[in-house]
C-alpha cells in the first residue's frame, strides 16, 4: 500500500482550463488525461488524500471517484460542496488534518499556511489551492495537479522535488 497526495482536480471546470493555463483544448481531453495519469500511479489498494477541489459538479463526484483507483480521503476545498463531501466513494472527509507517514509529521489542509503545528519541530505542510503559483515555505509543499504532472504524487516525490 502506497499512500499518495494530490489536490485541484476540477474536473469537468472549463474556467480552469483558462486561468491556470493548463494545456488541454477540453475538459474531456483535460478529465481524461487526470484520470489516465491518477490510475496509472495509484493502484486499488492505496490511499489517496485529495486536498480539496475536486470537480465542477457535485453530482459528477461519484461516478469519478468509482472510476478512481485507490482508498480516498477529501479534506474540503473552496470549491467542494456539501454534496461533494457527502458523495459515495470517500473513505473520510475533513478540512484538517494531521497524519505520521515515514518518519514525518504531515499537516494538512486545501489551504497553504503561513504557520503550521509542528513547523518548527520538522512537521510539513502539505496544500492545494494555489496552483503552483505560490513561493513554498521551507517544508511547505504544493500537491495540487498544476504542480505535480497532473498526477497523485508519493511523499517521496514531493520531498524529492
Amino acid at each position: 500500500m502506497t499512500v499518495f497526495f494530490t489536490a485541484d482536480t476540477h474536473f469537468g471546470d472549463h474556467r480552469t482550463i483558462n486561468i491556470q493555463k493548463r494545456p488541454f483544448d477540453s475538459v474531456a481531453a483535460m478529465d481524461a488525461v487526470l484520470i489516465e495519469r491518477w490510475n496509472a500511479v495509484v493502484g486499488p489498494g492505496d490511499i489517496v488524500w485529495h486536498l480539496g477541489d475536486v470537480a465542477r459538479r457535485a453530482a459528477d463526484v461519484p461516478a469519478l471517484l468509482a472510476r478512481l483507483h485507490g482508498v480516498k480521503h477529501l479534506l474540503r476545498g473552496n470549491n467542494d460542496p456539501d454534496a461533494t463531501a457527502d458523495a459515495p466513494g470517500w473513505a473520510s472527509v475533513a478540512s484538517y488534518a494531521e497524519i505520521d507517514l515515514a518518519g514525518h509529521r504531515l499537516i494538512m489542509c486545501h489551504y497553504p499556511f503561513r504557520s503550521w503545528n509542528g513547523q518548527h519541530r520538522r512537521a510539513l505542510n502539505l496544500h492545494g489551492h494555489s496552483h503552483g503559483r505560490l513561493k513554498p515555505m521551507l517544508r511547505q509543499y504544493d500537491v495540487g495537479v498544476d504542480a505535480r504532472g497532473f498526477a497523485p504524487v508519493t511523499l517521496e516525490q514531493i520531498i524529492a522535488a
